[in-house]
């Protein structure tokens, strides 16, 4: 529900604030002051096109805010929240800026968000008629849609069901499809995945073992000076000459005796001593390992090399092949496999497959007829009951039909095509709505349609824009009169001429023009006690002032308030 609204430099308003809250606001006001300029301004807070000219003449912007009631826990919380903004306290503020250049800009929930996400809000905050376009029900997915609504938990559970029947067969034909479709490619796949992975085990790759053989290869390959330097070593550290020359073993160990020997006349070299004993372990320790590795150094290391390049290049052209890593083409030998049997099993799974699609298109068949069943059941009880409305409204004669007609194939939403089409008079053919009647006449057919929907709408507020042209007298009252039965659902703000519709409003609204030189300012008051009976009186005489005027004005909204007005 809209709390309120206020608009800075928007066409001829000024500036002005519009309290609305709930019931029925009725906003009126002399010809040029503005009115429509009201649901323009609305029409920016619901993410509608932006016009530069709309712009107060000698402004560089025009500002446009809004102040709703929503639930927290909501489509409308949970969007402005995925848009970064914030609803707090169940309060959400939306803006709209509009520079004189045509450039737009939004604010939602205290957050600049593309004007995008206040036309995603819009379905579910505001549902607006107006003489220029019919926003609801202009879409044959809209009029579905109000056909589906109006016909309750039944209809919603029979449509639940087919869309479920539905899904299983689509999943299940993509997948046949899919199947014998790619019949050729997916034998050809097959054959190269058992060639892959014939190639693969022949060779039994192991992990990191590439890794490994290059590090074979690097020491293969350089094992003459691995063996000299490592001799060398090995000679210095423990060397079994007969020159006399003394290794390094023999050295630190007479270094070892020579500090030991004096290390009682001075306890530090103990110390030293000992140290020394430690360096000998790890050169004898450092010796023995160069000794053993001498010895495994193979006397026929062109063997050796020779195997381990061959194998290398068994692998290398395994990588090049399935790569781009040993991983990789290890890991083939598993997903290949899987792959492989699924591929080997299509002929297996086409006849489950074909099973399954005639179990779940029948399943769709039959919940599609039942869905048909219960549309048309509601199709026929909303017209009738929109027909009824329709007799009250001046449009004595005029029929909704609503047509639930089969189509060639089954669909998201079922095998029928929905249309809302309007008789304008006995005998006359039905026509789609918007082509049948002005549209004056139009508006009164929406606002029959949402008096009689009104208990299955979850939309908060609803918008007319002068939905009272061309009737007056009874058919006036009738018309507010209805406006007042819906706004005991709903947040109801009506742009109106008739003091008739305007009498029934429980929040009243005058936008007020005052000239002054060639600008000319708007603004809005609301009206209470003397000043509503005044503006009532204007709208039936053209005086404010008159007593007879003024009279009928008190009476007109006695009459309202009282709600006693029987059907015509």
């Amino acid at each position: 529900m809209i709390e309120d609204i206020s608009i800075r430099d928007l066409g001829v308003i000024g500036q002005a604030s519009l309290p609305l809250g709930p019931g029925f606001t009725a906003v009126t006001g002399e010809t040029g002051a503005g009115k429509t300029m009201v649901v323009s301004a609305l029409g920016l807070l619901l993410g509608q096109r932006a016009d530069g000219g709309s712009v107060r003449s000698g402004s560089t912007q025009a500002v446009v805010d809004g102040r709703w009631s929503v639930p927290d826990d909501g489509p409308v919380s949970e969007r402005v929240r995925d848009a970064g903004g914030d609803v707090d306290d169940g309060e959400l503020f939306l803006s709209r800026i509009v520079s004189s250049e045509g450039r737009s800009r939004a604010v939602v929930g205290g957050r600049s968000a593309p004007v995008g996400v206040l036309a995603d809000l819009a379905d579910h905050l505001v549902v607006v008629h107006g003489q220029s376009e019919q926003i609801r029900l202009k879409s044959a997915t809209a009029q579905r849609a109000a056909v589906d609504a109006h016909g309750g938990p039944a209809l919603a559970s029979a449509a639940t069901a087919y869309r479920r029947a539905y899904d299983a067969w689509l999943t299940a034909q993509a997948e046949l499809d899919e199947i014998t479709n790619d019949r050729d490619a997916r034998v050809a796949e097959a054959t190269r995945l058992r060639a892959a992975i014939d190639e693969i085990e022949a060779v039994a790759p192991q992990p990191g073992e590439d890794v490994e053989l290059d590090a074979t290869a690097e020491r293969l390959s350089n094992a003459e000076d691995l063996r000299l330097a490592a001799g060398l070593a090995h000679e210095v550290l423990s060397s079994d000459a007969l020159d006399g020359s003394r290794d390094v073993i023999t050295l630190v160990e007479e270094a070892r005796r020579q500090v030991e020997r004096v290390s009682q006349h001075d306890p530090e070299l103990q110390s030293i001593a000992d140290l020394l004993a430690d360096v000998g372990a790890q050169v004898a320790e450092s010796s023995t390992r160069l000794s053993s590795y001498l010895g495994s150094l193979d006397a026929d290391v062109s063997r050796e090399l020779e195997l381990v390049q061959t194998r290398r290049a068994d692998l290398s052209s395994l990588v090049r092949k399935y790569g781009p890593t040993l991983d990789d083409t290890i890991a083939l030998l598993d997903d290949g496999s899987r792959r492989l049997v699924e591929l080997d099993g299509d002929d297996d799974r086409v006849a489950q497959l074909t099973e399954e699609v005639v179990l779940h298109q029948g399943e769709a068949l039959a919940a599609a007829d039942v869905l048909s069943e219960r549309r048309r059941a509601s199709g026929a009880d909303l017209a009738s009951r929109v027909t009824s409305e329709l007799a009250a409204l001046a449009m004595g004669g005029a029929e909704l039909v609503v047509e639930v007609e089969p189509r060639d194939e089954l669909g998201s939403s079922g095998a029928d095509r929905v249309e809302l089409l309007l008789r304008p008079h006995s005998g006359s053919e039905p026509r789609p709505l918007g082509k049948g009647a002005s549209g004056g006449e139009l508006s009164r057919v929406m606002l029959a349609i949402e008096v009689v929907m009104a208990a299955s709408s979850d939309v908060p507020t609803f918008v007319f824009d002068e939905v009272d042209a061309g009737v007056g007298g009874s058919a006036a009252i009738e018309i507010g009169r209805r406006l007042a039965m819906l706004a005991e659902r709903a947040q109801v703000i009506v742009v109106t001429h008739l003091a008739q519709v305007a009498a029934f409003a429980t929040n009243h609204l005058r936008v007020v023009k005052d000239a002054s030189g060639a600008v000319t300012a708007s603004s809005v008051q609301q009206l209470h006690g003397d000043e509503r009976v005044a503006e009532m009186a204007r709208l039936l005489s053209g005086l404010p002032d008159s007593e007879s005027g003024l009279e009928h004005a008190r009476e007109l909204l006695e009459m309202a308030a009282s709600r006693t007005v029987t059907r015509s």
